[in-house]
């Protein structure tokens, strides 16, 4: 389900934006830097923030609807203009199910998974992005060793998520179910826009932290 109204336009900006990767390639950017993305970036502040404290990395936010997008590429419009857009971040509107599409195997050194549709009724769990079939679709295209964050207030999702990841080639890194009450995971966090609001509410915010296992 779309987390924002159908805005009317959105598919023509985001065709016609040079911030928005329209095909795949073996490389996006002219650099051999790391490269981490963004599953479900939402209006892009955690990512965009993410790329400006991290210069030497290059990131990618994915968001499937175009109607979201359009408010990340507005921001970054915004930021353009105060010379303050990252050169390290590119965006790609596109489901989750085909990032093997566009990245290559052993491509990416971590996927961020923040506050995801918890997907809450049984018939639809395997469309959850914590799911053992989608940390399967995840896993070829990390390298050896990379890590998958995830961040989330719902705790019925959070526990689900640690049922999964043991089934589709990971290890348990690290978990808190209190990331702001917590000294060591919640050193120098990013909040999504998402994350304040349900932080101003007074729900705990859930983390854990998976590792690929090697083959």
């Amino acid at each position: 389900m779309s987390r924002l109204r159908y805005i009317k336009g959105s598919e023509e900006v985001v065709a016609a934006s040079l911030r928005v990767i329209h095909k795949a390639a073996e490389r996006y950017f002219e650099n051999n830097n790391p490269l981490r993305i963004e599953v479900g970036m939402g209006k892009g502040r955690f990512i965009t923030k993410t790329a400006e404290e991290n210069p030497d990395i290059n990131f990618i936010g994915v968001e499937r609807y175009e109607s979201v997008m359009l408010r990340a590429l507005q921001k970054q419009d915004a930021l353009e203009k105060e010379g303050k857009s990252p050169e390290n971040l590119l965006f790609l509107c596109e489901d989750a199910l085909n990032l093997g599409e566009y990245f290559p195997e052993k491509s990416l050194d971590m996927i961020y998974l923040n506050f995801s549709d918890p997907w809450p009724k049984d018939r639809h769990a395997h469309r959850r992005l914590v799911s053992e079939a989608f940390l399967k679709r995840f896993h070829p295209l990390l390298k050896d060793g990379a890590c998958i964050e995830f961040k989330t207030d719902n705790v019925g999702l959070f526990d689900y998520a640690l049922t999964q990841y043991e089934a589709a080639g990971y290890s348990l890194k690290a978990m808190t179910r209190d990331l702001h009450g917590d000294p060591e995971l919640g050193a120098g966090n990013i909040m999504t826009e998402y994350e304040e609001k349900f932080s101003l509410k007074g729900n705990k915010i859930c983390k854990l932290i998976l590792k690929k296992e090697d083959n």
